[in-house]
């Protein structure tokens, strides 16, 4: 057991060894919090989150690492009115938000808001809307989400994507079957091992061009419409929010938006006349 004496000295040791230690220089208080839009001033670059092989909103051309695309070309003219430099950050739908939340991107289109997304992405006001639809083998048609949403419907997705996410939750009922990318499962769609593959008109409109050999577009009733909205990270200034939203409500007013949309399906070789006649954005 130790004495009196040995366990005041020891107490004695301790509290010189901690004056001593106090001498350092305490670390650096962390900063404050920077604004989005004074961050993106600063350093002058817009990131951007873009997903690979995602026509006609994203591509990226593995030549030369240039990415493209209706979505791109929008975020460009907006880098452009704030004076700064576009930079395209490789992302996925799954990890957008969370990229969102913690900093990584300053900007991204997708997935569509839901109240829970919501909670970690300050999502502005949509620009477009595209709507739900499906690449089916030939001779299947359903009319309807029910008559898709049955256990007979067999559907291909791509695993942790936002069309995963809406099929399980039009569809749920429906054999569903998962596939690392949406190109294993637009084949196994061609093949006949699953029936359908639900996409927006857009992205269907765009993989049909490329491969009509995969079937048939359906856009079953009632129509189901996916919006497009930017999305930011939270922050208390709200400056960037601000800009993003009067950019969005002056591009939608003039037109420029559906410009935009027809000017990237044109380079894919898409006609007006390609896109079901009663579709909007």
């Amino acid at each position: 057991m130790l004495s009196r004496r040995e366990l005041g000295g020891g107490l004695a040791a301790g509290t010189v060894f901690r004056r001593r230690g106090s001498e350092h220089p305490a670390p650096p208080p962390e900063p404050a919090k920077e604004p989005n839009l004074a961050r993106i001033l600063r350093t002058r670059k817009l990131r951007v989150g873009g997903s690979l092989n995602e026509e006609p909103y994203f591509y990226k051309n593995s030549g030369n690492g240039q990415w493209s695309g209706i979505l791109v070309a929008m975020a460009g003219d907006l880098a452009a009115a704030l004076g700064v430099e576009l930079a395209i950050l490789e992302t996925n739908w799954a990890e957008t938000v969370t990229e969102l939340n913690s900093g990584k991107l300053d900007l991204a289109y997708g997935p569509s808001p839901t109240a829970k997304r919501a909670m970690f992405a300050d999502f502005s006001t949509p620009l477009f809307h595209d709507t739900y639809a499906m690449l089916a083998r030939k001779g299947f048609a359903p009319k309807s989400w029910a008559e898709l949403n049955v256990p007979e419907s067999l559907v291909g997705v791509d695993t942790g994507s936002a069309r995963e996410e809406a099929v399980r939750r039009f569809a749920g009922n429906a054999a569903i079957t998962g596939f690392k990318t949406r190109e294993e499962a637009l084949l196994a769609v061609q093949s006949g091992r699953v029936d359908c593959f639900v996409a927006t008109v857009l992205s269907a409109v765009a993989a049909l061009k490329k491969n009509p050999q995969i079937g048939e577009l359906v856009v079953p009733t009632p129509q189901l419409r996916a919006a497009v909205c930017p999305a930011v990270p939270y922050d208390d200034d709200r400056r960037f929010r601000g800009v993003v939203d009067a950019w969005g409500e002056d591009n939608r007013g003039i037109g420029q938006i559906r410009n935009w949309i027809m000017a990237g399906l044109a380079k894919l070789g898409i006609a007006p006349s390609d896109l079901p006649p009663d579709i909007s954005f």
